[in-house]
């Protein structure tokens, strides 16, 4: 045999036994809670039990280990300034990962970021000559312009990000109203619905509820209140605090849930306005079970965020039968049918407080809600799922593929 065809059965045998089906990309994973990496890792664990063969390629959380039913490919990061717990990856310069990403031979790739991973999962396709899909999930706009004071410099980021998309087979986004937000960054292509799911899901009696109540400490008179998410600005959440100090008298409970920059800050505020001893800041809670109970404990979700596309923590709530006070024309309100799936709020403290007091003197029409609200914008990762793989089937078929 010549060295060449040597060579080539190594490569034929290394590739067979590096076969993946799906590589999913994206720059957030747990430990990291958002709902892009909440996203991901469902798609990882239901697209696993379906199709099997499914890689996680993300920037590595130090002291991390992952032990999950798929495979995890971690490479070398650095933190993201003013925007801690994220990192992102120096993919080209990581040459152990290089080289065991080049033994992995996909289907398909999907990049849930623009970032380095998006960046990966680009290089990938076009040398393994495979679909590209990309999901595009949030307003990183805000990100750069708190930071970045020059618009013009960030429209250069916005453009040289928008490639990622333009150079995907697919392009996806979580719901309809979300098409608005790409167009405006500059996308021209075509873009498809895909939702994303719950996990959640369950048929919950009211036993669940009471104890629920119970393991986070509140009473059954109290009306509890919650925000789960990042503690940053762009999400609105200094609205919610300037909301509660004109509740008055009301007896309720404030939780939040998350991390970030403007922890710290918020916290500052709440005492400034001695309201602490009615709002409690739970931290990260990573454990799914105990992230339930405070949905199941809540009377009213808040989340008056301009920032957010989709809201999967809209969902989780919702899957609780916990409505959500939202943002009228926000991106991610859309789904909200005022005062039958949920309620809408203007941006201003004081409305959404009058919302929040005429609520607690009708507790009925807030069960009503929540009740329309898991019948009617929830969906299970399994439904969510078939659509996935049928759309990625479709996809390795123009490429003369299966799945």
């Amino acid at each position: 045999l010549s060295q060449s065809r040597i060579r080539g059965i190594f490569v034929s045998l290394m590739t067979k036994f590096f076969q993946e089906n799906i590589g999913l990309f994206n720059d957030s994973f747990p430990p990291v809670m958002d709902g892009v990496a909440v996203c991901v890792q469902n798609y990882a664990c239901h697209l696993q039990k379906q199709a099997g063969g499914v890689c996680v390629i993300t920037p590595k959380n130090y002291g991390v280990q992952y032990n999950e039913d798929y495979k995890v490919l971690t490479y070398l990061s650095v933190p993201v300034p003013f925007r801690h717990p994220y990192v992102t990856g120096l993919t080209k310069i990581d040459f152990p990962f290089l080289k065991r990403l080049g033994r992995h031979r996909f289907k398909i790739v999907h990049a849930h970021s623009p970032f380095s991973s998006g960046f990966c999962a680009q290089q990938v396709a076009k040398t393994q000559n495979i679909p590209l899909v990309a999901t595009f999930h949030s307003k990183f706009r805000d990100d750069f312009s708190r930071i970045i004071p020059s618009k013009f410099i960030v429209d250069k980021i916005i453009s040289s990000l928008i490639r990622i998309y333009e150079k995907a087979d697919e392009v996806w986004v979580p719901q309809e109203s979300v098409k608005e937000v790409i167009r405006e960054y500059g996308y021209k292509g075509q873009v498809e619905v895909v939702e994303n799911g719950c996990d959640m899901c369950g048929d919950y009696g009211e036993a669940f509820f009471r104890e629920a109540r119970n393991r986070v400490g509140v009473s059954a008179d109290e009306l509890v209140l919650l925000f789960v998410g990042q503690h940053i600005w762009e999400k609105n959440t200094r609205l919610i605090l300037e909301a509660l100090e004109h509740l008055g008298n009301i007896p309720y409970r404030m939780f939040f849930v998350g991390t970030g920059y403007a922890a710290g800050e918020m916290a500052h505020i709440a005492r400034q306005k001695g309201i602490a001893d009615k709002v409690k800041f739970v931290g990260n809670v990573t454990d799914r079970a105990a992230l339930k109970d405070y949905y199941a404990a809540a009377d009213l979700f808040l989340f008056p965020s301009l920032y957010d596309t989709f809201g999967l923590v809209v969902r989780e709530a919702a899957a609780l039968h916990t409505p959500s006070i939202m943002m009228q024309g926000s991106t991610a309100s859309c789904v909200i049918d005022d005062g039958v799936n949920g309620f809408l709020t203007g941006n201003d403290p004081e409305d959404m407080a009058r919302i929040i007091r005429a609520l607690a003197s009708d507790r009925e029409k807030i069960r009503r809600a929540g009740a329309a609200a898991s019948r009617t914008i929830v969906r299970s990762w399994e439904s969510i799922v078939d659509e996935v793989l049928n759309r990625y089937n479709d996809l390795i078929r123009r490429h003369k593929m299966i799945l």
